[in-house]
């Protein structure tokens, strides 16, 4: 999307001066609430949710997903080529939530970019209610993409003890900082002149997955977000810019998934991004994936990053099934020279 910025930018610099829409968070008025559908926050919206749960009710773990930029929290439910990430986890005793974020699915003003604040402030209200109905419960945060950048923004506010731990999927850590000047400066202008312009993502020829059935599925999905605003686009990059920034603030137990052939999320700012959280007291487990894809969740080998994620929740302090936490770092340092 940035790069479709910097092109469509050239064209209309000549546009009149325009600001750009945000939909900020309302006054928090009442408790947040969860339903059997529908998370209620404090400011009065209605976040649709979905979940997934053992057969016996009586889960050994809790997890809190939360979905990428553009996506909703179908995200996490089966997909064609793909076990899905809340069945899978259900199946083996551990409960999956998950809700449409502001600003994305069915939730209200759609498209329209809804704040880090108000993001963060639905996580941590969230967790408070898994933990009030799974007392004792261990609760586990995991982020994909946008989601992660959300992830690590809430665990940087938070004690290391708010869950007890966190599995980032290719964290959105493209911080401007290690963006070519001309992306910058795109966005930058883009966002004065043509905030609500929704650029085509079309003839990029980046790929996030090679679960090609899957990609074609959510591009026949109306609630997934084909052409995004620029203003959301600047709204995401001032969130990854804060995940790459205090990234080395996350104290919790924490699982980092990359794959190697993930076009969408460089490695230059993951190796930046894992460089601070191992000077931090806790150092992350790294999973590096040779054949993975951007989309780990979703990619044709979803079921073997499944497992490691399983193994994580089940088996702290052991090597993952999968082996892709053996030298994990030197593997991706390789892969950038």
């Amino acid at each position: 999307m940035l790069r479709r910025v910097t092109l469509i930018v050239i064209a209309l610099v000549g546009l009149a001066a325009c600001a750009p829409q945000f939909a900020p968070a309302g006054a928090q008025t009442e408790p947040a609430v969860l339903s059997e559908s529908v998370f209620n926050t404090s400011d009065g919206l209605a976040l649709p949710v979905r979940r997934w749960l053992p057969a016996n009710n009586m889960p050994k773990a809790v997890v809190l997903a939360l979905h990428g930029f553009n996506d909703y929290s179908r995200a996490f439910d089966k997909v064609p080529d793909a076990p899905g990430v809340g069945p899978y986890l259900a199946e083996r005793g551990i409960a999956v939530y998950a809700y449409d974020q502001r600003g994305f699915g069915k939730s209200p003003d759609a498209g329209l970019w809804q704040g880090r604040d108000a993001m963060v402030g639905d996580v941590k209200a969230f967790v408070a209610l898994l933990r009030h109905t799974y007392p004792g419960t261990p609760v586990y945060l995991l982020g994909e993409s946008m989601g992660g950048a959300v992830a690590i923004a809430t665990l940087a506010d938070v004690a290391p003890s708010f869950v007890n731990g966190a599995i980032l999927s290719a964290p959105a850590v493209w911080a401007r900082s290690t963006m070519p000047v001309t992306y910058r400066m795109a966005l930058w202008v883009g966002v004065r002149i043509m905030p609500g312009f929704k650029p085509s993502p079309r003839g990029l020829g980046y790929q996030a997955s090679d679960n090609i059935e899957m990609l074609r599925d959510n591009g026949r999905d109306p609630l997934f977000i084909k052409q995004t605003r620029i203003d959301s686009v600047y709204g995401l990059s001032n969130l990854m810019d804060e995940a790459l920034a205090r990234a080395g603030a996350v104290q919790t137990r924490t699982l980092y998934l990359y794959g190697a052939k993930d076009e969408i999320i460089p490695k230059v700012p993951t190796q930046e991004a894992l460089m601070k959280m191992a000077g931090a007291n806790r150092r992350p487990q790294v999973a590096f994936y040779p054949e993975g894809w951007h989309m780990l969740l979703r990619d044709k080998q979803a079921e073997t990053v499944l497992r490691d994620i399983v193994a994580f929740i089940g088996q702290p302090n052991t090597p993952l099934p999968s082996r892709a936490d053996d030298q994990a770092i030197l593997r991706l340092q390789e892969t950038t020279r």
